[in-house]
């Protein structure tokens, strides 16, 4: 087993008024060249955008763009015709592919946006552009793994599809129950990221934001300490 601890404070930071964001891997002018990836898995921001803002029109192209708000509701528009709000309890996907365009904005007028957004690079390249938003009951992941996000060749359950041999979980632990994880295959790591809470993993203890990789592992437990909120990324690593 080979493992990677990145810290919450260790994190990248970027603060442009209408946005902070912080970086669990290299972008934008956060660069740092032992924080490019894990595996498959290349950017993990964990972004605040500020009440009537947000990111204008840009494109994005061969990569899989997973969204994962944690608080309010941040609506959504695309080239593919897609005009949608996504709130805490679903999960967005976007299949860039061969190429779209999208922006994504805070209707408030009040309330901050929170939100994740993970980038998985693609198992094959110029796919047909995809968008697809699900809502993941809340009960569904209490004290157990729900998978939230699938191969399109693998879906489970009510997961949404990525171009990628790769699976996103939720899970919500009260404390001191605890869950296992058996590897997809031997070339999987997990990445597992801590919203809330704290949780042993490996005998390592982690808090809020904190996150840990694991790889060449059979199998993952993790522990809650506190009441956890987990979110867990099951990638390729090469």
């Amino acid at each position: 087993m080979k493992t990677i601890i990145h810290k919450a404070e260790t994190r990248g930071f970027a603060n442009h008024g209408w946005l902070k964001s912080h970086h669990t891997f290299s972008f934008a002018s956060y660069q740092d060249a032992e924080r490019m990836n894990f595996g498959m898995l290349r950017v993990l921001n964990d972004d605040v955008v500020q009440p009537k803002m947000g990111f204008g029109t840009h494109p994005h192209k061969n990569m899989e763009i997973i969204s994962i708000p944690l608080k309010g509701a941040l609506s959504h528009k695309d080239s593919m015709g897609n005009k949608r709000a996504i709130e805490v309890g679903e999960v967005q996907v976007m299949s860039a592919g061969t190429g779209l365009t999208h922006s994504e904005f805070n209707d408030s007028k009040t309330d901050e946006v929170n939100f994740l957004q993970l980038w998985i690079v693609p198992e094959e390249m110029d796919v047909e552009p995809n968008y697809e938003q699900r809502e993941f009951g809340a009960e569904k992941q209490k004290n157990k793994l729900q998978t939230v996000v699938a191969p399109m060749d693998k879906l489970e359950g009510n997961a949404l599809p990525i171009s990628q041999q790769a699976y996103i979980y939720s899970t919500d632990l009260d404390s001191g129950h605890a869950i296992t994880l058996n590897s997809k295959s031997n070339n999987h790591g997990f990445y597992v990221f801590i919203v809330e809470g704290a949780v042993e993993i490996s005998g390592n203890l982690l808090g809020k934001r904190d996150a840990i990789g694991v790889w060449e592992a059979e199998r993952l437990e993790i522990v809650a300490k506190k009441n956890s909120e987990i979110i867990i990324v099951e990638v390729p690593m090469n």
